[in-house]
Formats: C-alpha cells, structure tokens, sequence
C-alpha cells in the first residue's frame, strides 16, 4: 500500500534516529535494515494499531494496545501521507473485525491462531526466540509476550522454504533469501518442529484459487463455528467454511456426519458446481439452520480449546441442539413431499432445512420418470440442488431426525410434575434437577402418533421462550398419563373440556372470529382428527369446525397490520374459512416455533387423510370436493361434449391430476384450455373405481345389485330409497351428486350421445368396482338416473333451480363464445356506506377481482380520499338482508 525510507527512533529513546526502510500492506507495518532485505527487524500487526498522532516536526507515532514507535519522515507532507494511509487502513480493519464479531464471537489477539508455538534457538540470537507455526507462514517473536500482543520480529512465507535435518537437535529452514538454523531442546521436540514446517509448506504451495473465490463472500471469511479469520477448510456436504482447528475436530464427528475437505491442496474435489453451490450457500445461511439457537455460553472462539470445540461440534451437527426445527419435523412423509418439490427450485435454504430435519435424500418421489429427488433436479435444471444432495447422499444427517431422536439416543431422566413444576434429573436420587419447565410458560403439548421418534410413545412440550422439549416412554398408557397430567396442570379451568378430548395438539392462541376483529382474544384450542376445538377466554365453547369442510385455508398477514401482534417476526396469520358455519376464524401466532406446528397440523388435517369417501376433503353438503370440483367443471365445459364418460383421457395426464387433486382439492382450479373435459371425466372414474369400500360400500353393493331383480318398479324405488337411507352420510350425499350430475348429462343426449343407458354402460362397472360382466351394476345406475326425482326426493322447486343452472350455463358459453361478454363477469350493484340510489355504483366484477381491488374502484370511481387512518371494508350482504359478513380484503369477490 505505501513503501518508503523513514528515520526510527529506537526503543531505548535515543535521540539519535535509525535509517529504515518501511513496508505498509493490508496486514502489517514492517520495517527492515534496507530495501533489498527480506526479512523484517520488526512487523506490526494492523488490527492491534490503535491510533496514530502527529508529534513535532515531521514526526508521528504508531500507538498499539501495549507499546509505541515513533518514526521521522523527510517533510511534513510525506508525514502527514503515512498518518492519513495508515489510518484510513486501520479504520478498514477495525470495521471488519467488527462485522465478524457480530457473526462469531471475537478475540482481543492480535495473532495467527498457531499450529504449532514454543521457544527455538537461532543462529545469529543471544536468547531463545518464541517461534509459531501458523498456516502457511512462520513468525518469530522476542517472546511469548510479544507473540500475545502480535508484535513480531519477521515471518518467513514457506512457498519458498525447505526443511532440512542437520544433527540430533538442530535443523535448517532454507531459503533463497536467507537459511534460518534452528536447535530444539530434545530430539522428539525437533521431529516435531520439522513436521509442522513441512505441513506449512505443504500448505504454502496449495492453490489458493479456490478458496480466493469462496472468501469473495463474507460470511465465509470466518470460520462458520468459531469466528477465526481466513478459514481455509471446509465440510462439503454442509457447505460450511472452517478454519484448520475446527477441521479436526469436524473429522472425528465421522464422514456420515461431515465430510471435511481443504480449500487449497483437495484441488479435484471442488468442481465448479460445489464452488457455486458455496458461494450461494455461505456460512451465514448454513448457520441460521444450524447455530439458530446457540446459548452465549456454549458458544466458541478462535482461541478455544480443543475440548471445547468438540463439545461444541457434536452438539451443533450431531444432536443438532442448536438448529432450527422446520415445521414438518417428525412427520417422514410431509418432509420428503416437501423435499421433493424443493428440488425443483432454486430454494437452497428450504432443501437444507427439510433434509437435515430428516427428509430422505433417496425417498420415492412417485414419479417412474424420476424416482428420486436427484432426478427431479436434474429435470429441473436445478444444477446446485443436485450438487447438495449428490454431497449428501451417503450423509447420516439426512436421516437426522431417526438419529437423534432413536430410542439409543434419548436421555434417560427421571421427571416429576409438583407445584406447578415439571423436573428433569440425572437419576431418581439426584436432589438437583438439571432442568425444569414452569408449566405457567406451556403453550402447547403434542402428543405423536407410535413411534414417530423411534420409540413407542412421544409427546412434544413447546414453551413462551420458543424451546422444544421431546419426551419418550415405552408405554402408551404412561404416555397418555403424563400427556393428560401436564395438560390438565397448564390448561385454564375454562378449558377443562377439551381434556377429554383424544388430541393430537392441544395449546393457547389468539384468534379473531365474526364481526369483532379489533383485537385478538386468547383462546384454548385442540386439534383432534380433523376437527378444531376453540374455547375461549371466558369459557365459552365454539362450535367446533370440520376442517375438511373449509372453504378456504391459507396463510397471509392481517390488512396493513393494524397493529395487530402477527407473531415472531411477522408471522403470517392463517386465515380458516369453513363453509358449513360460514364464517371466517383469524389465528395469530406470537411464537414461530408452536405456530408453525400449528399450521402444519391444521393443514394436514384439513387435507385428505385415506382413501375413503369420509376421508376426503367435503364440501358444505358432505360430497367430496374432488368430486364437487370434476362435477362443477364437466357441467360447466363439457355437457355437450360428443362421447363425455366414454371416451378416455390421456392416462398420464389423468393420472397427474387425481394425485394433486387428491393431495388438495381446495388449491386446484380446473380451468378450460387448462385441462380437457375427457381428462377430468376420466380423473373422477378412476376416483370411484380405486375408492376404498367403494361408494355403495361393500356392506350394502351386494343388496343394490339384488334389488334390480325386482319386476315391480314401485316395490324396486321403494327398495333403492332403503338403501340409500342405510348408507353413511358421504356415500348418500356423494351419490345424490353424482346421479344429480349424470341426469343432467343425459338431458343433453342429443349432444353428447351419451344418454341414460350409455352413462350406465359406463358408470356400472365404475362405482361397483366390477370388471364389467354382472349387467345388474349397469341397471342399478341406470334406474337410479331413470327414477332421480322419487329415489332421493327431489321437489319440483329444486328440479327448477337445476334447469335454470344448467340454462344460464349455456347463455355464458353462447356469449362467451361469440364474444359478447368476457366469461366469468357479472355486472353488480354496489353501495357506499348505505344503501341508497345516490350511493349505488354499477361495477363489472370478474372472476379474479378482490375485495380489496373492488374498494378501491368505487372509491376512486366516487373521488374518496383516502386519510391516513381510514380504513374501509367490504361486505357482503344477502338478498333479504337479513345477514351480513365481511369480505377478508384477499378475499375474491365472487
């Protein structure tokens, strides 16, 4: 950076000054005897500068934390040079030592951390001289007091140096400059000498391309576990960067656990791939999984001990204390789901969380093209996913879950539950607990399905200072013992009811409901199959909601904010919508960990769980909602269409379909162009052929089929409406709708072609689960269609309603297809604050408008300024207006 001659006054402060030749680079401010020299008479470390003043004539002094230099230039201009330079790079540094702290804790050490450090003779010196060993230099010092303040004599750059034995004690380390002749106190002291010099050389002469490239981002130039500078190693397959005395301990953890790997000699190994996939990846986004939750105290630095960094390791990657838990830990089959459809994006941070939570990195994708993850990257194009499973896939840590959580890896303790007081001990006669949980800090209790952690019974305790506790018992019933007494010890008395419950999550959230939504209210919930449990403040027991019945279940943050608490960090908020009461349920969040459980929870529950009818996600009415939405868009797009039901899909296409249908109704939107008729048809025929118990079920399939051998027609409707009463509520409604769909159908025939024997052709076969051959499953579709009206009681007010839904449909497609309306819009009446003439408002409101969108329209469209602490809503009100309910401002309209 600056190079010059400058007069040195010396340290006995004699007023005659000394010749030097100065050297000032990014690390250090060296000064020699003359400027061909190699070696410095002395080197001071920058970091350990802490000012610099001006001091007289051409003067200026150099103040480190514990010692002085004071050096002359020719004139004031070239002082006043040094002092500028060498401030503008000691603030340089101290900003960088500064963001390193915040990520890694720091030392107050000037120093390289050292390989190897101690007292060696030297040719040339009267007293032994404090020598250390450090990467790919070596530094000498006066002594080991100099070494701690950083003020060294010289170091020598090994690239250019060789070691060579000379006599039982002694040995050389030569240069092309100068040959350094060293004498060890013992013969082993100078084997070792020598070894730690030829591994610095070693070291010296490695590239140091690569790792230049990986330290171009910042995080990675500290270490990811202790903060040390200029880390030169690395652990592949977590895409960490550490420094050399964190490799060491990273291998004794085992391959499965981290493969370690250098940065400058391993040249092979780092291909441009695992370089790209590091220089994404950094130690910082590594470390937000990993060190997510690190205690100040248990945390080291560079100047810890070997112990302690093993300590440290082990908790960090293999128990995986410190990591921050997705929110589908311990639930295998979610994990790979997500993991699957992870690697399809660039989303490096999501695969890292999902596989070292427990994903499987060779779990079946149930795609033949691409079985497993690895190929589903690959046909994304995904190069850097493919890079981190490729380095994982022999790794222990993708099953991390099963290894830290396996029943030879639980920590046996004897607990007690007194006073409000849940202990921990070492053993039963242990007086001193090694930990508690106040139950007062309990939020929320699961209790997991067998052996979800490879023991029998586990249950999860979740506390106020975002912690998971995992606890495990062989017996079931001392499981359910503990569950129900913990519960019953932090459960408000106004909740006692839900402890009777069989519940899979039982814990304390805000929520807003109905039309009071300026503040939350803390509410008690359960979640217990699919139904959620609310029970409010003051004792008041909702109804509960059938989660498969939800209109709609997404997660988004409450308009603007408002003030409203949306948990840790801004937590979205998931907003329920269930059909059958009509209402909109608001659950807020205030701790990320539990929440995060909580929404997983409600959205498996909400989703289909079997392959039953009962299992599926339902409508209002109890049908399916993969059958209401096929039904829906084969009445809305394909009742004219020529051969409906009896031409066939495409298999792959149909077969893509009715998984993602099955996997969530609620989120697929069949849309024309999208998706052709035949291929929903053909989607819901599989859906009743693979169905389980079938639709008329196999209790009661064998009673339909006999009552078609009935000649009197009357005996035989009479006959079907007692079977019909006998089957459960789903298989009833689900069949009402589909005979409902199918009559109106064949009342297109003249169409479709497909009339009322050609649909039982057709759908006999299907819903009987027969190969084809009994004619009596063809009959009983066919009577069932013939009689429609007698058989499920349909009044003449209700045939009504169908025929004017089915003519108002073709009206759209006529419009639609002449181009006279846009499909999907609908001219509606607004009003602004009251319903009045003058305040109405004729809005064209399409498919996709929000309530949000429509506000803002009519209040542009009226010239309404908006102030700052306006807020307007959106209702939707009846026909009669008898009821009212406001419309979430995501909420689309129609």
């Amino acid at each position: 950076i600056r190079v010059g001659w400058l007069d040195k006054n010396p340290p006995q402060g004699s007023y005659i000054y000394q010749k030097r030749w100065v050297k000032l680079d990014a690390e250090y401010l060296r000064y020699f005897d003359s400027e061909k020299d190699a070696y410095s008479k002395r080197l001071i470390p920058v970091s350990s500068i802490s000012r610099i003043t001006s001091v007289g004539d051409q003067k200026f002094e150099v103040i480190t934390n514990n010692r002085n230099f004071v050096f002359r230039a020719e004139s004031d201009a070239d002082r006043n040079e040094w002092i500028r330079t060498l401030q503008q790079i000691a603030e340089e540094r101290k900003s960088k030592a500064l963001e390193r702290t915040s990520i890694s804790l720091a030392t107050d050490s000037a120093t390289e951390p050292a390989d190897k450090s101690g007292f060696l003779e030297l040719r040339g010196f009267k007293h032994k001289l404090f020598v250390v060993v450090a990467g790919d230099k070596v530094f000498l010092y006066k002594n080991a007091e100099d070494y701690r303040l950083g003020i060294g004599i010289t170091y020598i750059e090994m690239n250019v140096g060789n070691v060579k034995e000379v006599d039982r004690r002694g040995f050389d380390l030569t240069t092309p400059y100068r040959i350094f002749s060293f004498s060890a106190d013992s013969e082993q002291e100078k084997e070792e000498w020598m070894e730690a010099m030829q591994q610095s050389i070693t070291e010296a002469l490695s590239n140091s391309e690569v790792a230049e490239r990986i330290w171009e981002v910042e995080s990675n130039c500290s270490c990811a576990d202790c903060g040390s500078p200029k880390p030169d190693w690395a652990s592949i397959n977590l895409c960490v960067v550490i420094c050399k005395r964190c490799a060491g301990e990273h291998r004794g953890l085992g391959p499965g656990i981290t493969k370690v790997r250098s940065l400058k000699m391993d040249r092979k190994v780092w291909t441009e791939e695992l370089i790209k996939l590091f220089q994404q990846f950094g130690n910082a986004m590594a470390n937000q999984f990993w060190a997510a939750n690190v205690p100040p105290s248990e945390a080291i630095g560079p100047t810890s001990s070997s112990q302690q960094r093993r300590r440290f390791l082990i908790a960090k990657y293999r128990e995986g204390k410190y990591r921050q838990y997705h929110p589908l830990f311990g639930n295998q089959e979610e994990l790979d789901r997500a993991l699957c459809a992870a690697v399809t994006t660039s989303d490096l941070k999501e695969t890292q969380a999902l596989l070292f939570c427990g994903a499987s990195v060779t779990c079946d994708t149930g795609d033949p093209q691409c079985p497993t993850p690895l190929a589903l990257a690959e046909r994304s194009g995904q190069r850097l996913q493919m890079e981190f499973l490729l380095q994982n896939k022999t790794s222990e840590l993708g099953g991390l879950s099963s290894i830290l959580l396996c029943c030879a890896e639980f920590s046996r303790r004897w607990c007690t539950l007194q006073d409000g007081v849940l202990s921990y001990y070492e053993n039963d006669r242990n007086a001193v607990p090694n930990g508690e949980i106040r139950v007062e800090e309990i939020v929320c209790l699961v209790n997991n399905p067998p052996h979800t952690h490879g023991i029998e019974s586990t249950f999860e305790v979740y506390t106020e200072a975002e912690r998971l506790y995992l606890f495990g018992l062989e017996s079931p019933n001392s499981a359910q013992e503990w569950l129900k007494s913990i519960a019953k010890s932090f459960v408000h008395p106004c909740a006692e009811e839900l402890l009777l419950l069989d519940f899979e999550r039982l814990g304390r959230l805000h929520y807003k409901g109905g039309l009071t939504l300026e503040c939350a209210r803390e509410g008690w919930f359960a979640l217990a199959g699919s139904m959620l449990h609310v029970c409010s403040e003051d004792g008041q027991r909702q109804e509960p909601l059938q989660l498969r019945k939800l209109q709609e279940l997404c997660a988004a943050s409450l308009p603007g904010g408002h003030g409203h608490a949306l948990g840790s960090g801004g937590m979205p908020v998931p907003v329920l919508r269930p059909g059958i009461a009509g209402r909109t349920l608001y659950i807020q969040g205030e701790r990320k960990l539990d929440f995060l459980g909580w929404v997983n929870a409600i959205q498996r529950a909400a989703g289909s769980s079997g392959d039953t009818l009962s299992e599926q996600q339902l409508t209002e009415s109890d049908v399916p909602l993969l059958v209401d939405r096929c039904i829906d868009y084969i009445t809305q797009c394909g009742l004219t269409s020529e051969g409906i039901y009896r031409k066939s899909g495409q298999n792959s296409k149909t077969t893509s379909l009715l998984e993602v249908l099955q996997r969530d109704a609620r989120r697929v939107c069949l849309k024309e162009g999208e998706h052709h008729v035949d291929d929903v048809a053909n989607t819901l025929k599989r859906f009743f052929r693979d169905l389980g118990d079938g639709l008329f079920t196999q209790q009661w399939a064998p009673h339909w089929l006999w009552a078609t051998a009935l000649e009197d027609e009357e005996a035989k409707v009479v006959k079907y409406r007692q079977l019909l009463r006998a089957l459960p509520p789903v298989n009833r409604a689900t069949l009402k709708a589909l005979i409902n769909h199918l009559f109106r159908v064949q009342c297109f025939s003249g169409e479709n072609q497909m009339n009322t024997h050609n649909l039982a052709i057709v759908f006999g076969p299907t819903l009987f689960q027969a190969d084809g051959k009994d004619y009596k499953a063809g009959r009983v579709v066919e009577d069932l269609i013939n009689h429609y009206v007698e058989i499920f009681n349909v009044n003449d007010q209700e045939m009504k309603k169908q025929q004017d839904e089915i003519m108002a449909i073709m009206k759209m497609r006529e419009a639609s297809s002449s181009g006279t309306q846009q499909a999907g819009d609908f001219i509606c009446t607004v009003y602004l604050e009251e319903k009045k003439t003058e305040t109405e408002q004729h809005v064209k409101v399409s498919a996709t408008m929000t309530a949000e969108e429509l506000t803002f329209e009519i209040l542009d469209r009226r010239k309404v300024v908006m102030k700052e602490k306006d807020y307007w809503s959106c209702f939707e009100v009846n026909e009669k207006e008898e009821a009212e309910r406001p419309l979430h401002y995501s909420e689309k309209v129609l």
